[in-house]
């Protein structure tokens, strides 16, 4: 494996009756829903499909849908259908921990190149599949999350991305520079909580060396930000690490505060840091690819990648 993060695989774009199996990998799923979600699929003129074991629940621990084998099952037979031409995540939550190792890997490498959409929890898969797959995925809204339900920004962002990729090949903040300057590399991250859960797994990268780092999370106070951030650091993560771009910290207390926080834990690796942009758990999530060669201007507040997510 590279030290150093490198451009991956471009899956093709999604086009009119295109197969997406909707998956859930992490917690339960509310039926009314996915239902809503599957609706807005086919709005798109695709044909979407629930997994079996989507609406399920786990007997004993209530925050999975289904159990770990069940759930990795869905995901592997949707991934390795050759029918099957995206796969999306239903929600996030907790639970691809525990699926994780039970998937083939070397099945799904033969299966050949596909979208794959999630976040939050979904972050331990974009690192999986970036290391087991070599693929590039998207970082974005799921199939029953509100945010696709209900927020047209996120929703046509995301439709964009899927069918018409070069259309939105530069994503703007809504934010300023935390650190000024402009810097190159290959996009990763997610959920900064999952990132540092991840650390010392067989499914994540030795660094973000060469990457630009994209870093969320949601409900976590800012002494347990302060912990993930310093956690990473002192395994090495960020070490030579080209950008960062900061997305939402929804429900992470008083944003001063967390911005003070992520200024303290951040500025010192001497790169450029952007904030606010617009991708997480927010309000009209921006979908943004992992996997891709981009170069971010914290200055102007925008990241630009080199090609269309999707070949």
């Amino acid at each position: 494996m590279s030290s150093r993060v490198e451009p991956l695989r471009r899956p093709p774009r999604l086009g009119p009756g295109a197969r997406v199996a909707v998956v859930a990998p992490s917690g339960p799923v509310p039926e009314e829903r996915l239902q809503a979600g599957l609706d807005a699929l086919r709005g798109w003129d695709l044909d979407p499909v629930a997994a079996p074991h989507v609406l399920d629940r786990h007997g004993e621990f209530d925050y999975l849908a289904g159990t770990d084998a069940d759930r990795a099952a869905d995901l592997q037979t949707a991934w390795c259908d050759p029918a099957v031409d995206a796969v999306i995540c239903a929600r996030g939550g907790y639970g691809v921990q525990r699926m994780v190792d039970l998937l083939d890997w070397s099945a799904m490498r033969a299966a050949g190149p596909k979208v794959f959409v999630g976040f939050s929890d979904i972050t331990a898969l974009h690192e999986a599949f970036a290391t087991r797959l070599g693929l590039v995925t998207l970082h974005g809204p799921m199939a029953a999350g509100v945010d696709f339900l209900k927020n047209a920004r996120a929703q046509e962002h995301l439709k964009a991305t899927l069918f018409v990729p070069e259309t939105v090949r530069t994503l703007a903040s809504d934010g300023t520079a935390l650190v000024p300057g402009r810097a190159r590399g290959v996009t990763l991250g997610g959920c900064l909580a999952l990132l540092a859960a991840d650390l010392g797994t067989p499914h994540t990268r030795p660094s973000a060396r060469g990457g630009l780092l994209c870093l969320e999370d949601v409900g976590e106070e800012p002494y347990r930000l302060d912990r993930y951030l310093t956690q990473l650091s002192r395994a090495g993560w960020f070490d030579g690490v080209s950008g960062l771009l900061l997305g939402s910290w929804a429900q992470c207390g008083p944003y001063e505060k967390v911005r003070a926080l992520l200024a303290d834990r951040l500025s010192g690796l001497g790169v450029p840091v952007a904030e606010q942009f617009g991708f997480g758990h927010c309000d009209g999530a921006l979908t943004v690819p992992f996997g891709v060669t981009a170069e971010l201007d914290a200055d102007a507040g925008t990241l630009t990648l080199d090609e269309p997510a999707l070949s």
